[in-house]
């Protein structure tokens, strides 16, 4: 078996139902093909930088588990067909690093608490146009507006034509 580690982000629908409901999700996913989860614990619950499956928030599970290497695309199917795991990212490692044993061990323990998620973000109001100048009065017949060029005729476009060929 080898080593890896998981990062999924999760549904936040899910993770405010309940939140061990929301990472047996992909623990029981990592059972079902054969893995065996050392630690699963929530990372952060943060804004997305663009919309998932119309989600603006995500909340983060970090995971180390151990899994046979072929029965790794089975499981990523699985991931890439869930409505409730919104992205994966599964990476081999040599080994778990001691603080994460020791923030699952904390998270596992009797009396933790999951912070609440905050509320979904409000969408962004359109910015207040300023009010514009009055548009200025148009040329009188055979003048030109300030920054224009004066129409030509055919005889002074064809001569400039040929002064510049």
């Amino acid at each position: 078996m080898t080593l890896y580690e998981g990062m999924f982000l999760l549904d936040n629908t899910v993770v405010r139902e309940d939140w061990k409901k929301a990472k047996g999700l992909v623990t029981e996913a990592l059972a079902k093909h054969g893995g065996t989860v050392r630690t699963a614990r929530r990372w952060d619950e943060r804004r997305l930088a663009y919309k998932i499956r119309g989600r603006q928030r995500a909340t983060y599970l970090l995971t180390h588990f151990d899994i046979p290497g072929d029965h790794l695309p089975a499981l990523r199917r699985e991931l890439d067909l869930s409505e409730r795991v919104l992205r994966h990212l599964i990476l081999r490692v040599l080994e778990v690093p001691p603080a994460e044993l020791e923030l699952h061990a904390a998270e596992n323990a009797e009396g933790f608490t999951v912070p609440a998620p905050p509320p979904d973000d409000v969408p962004e109001q359109e910015p207040v146009e300023e009010a514009r100048e009055a548009p200025a009065a148009p040329p009188e017949e055979g003048e030109t507006a300030p920054g224009e060029e004066r129409p030509r005729g055919r005889r002074e476009a064809r001569a400039s034509a040929e002064v510049v060929s």
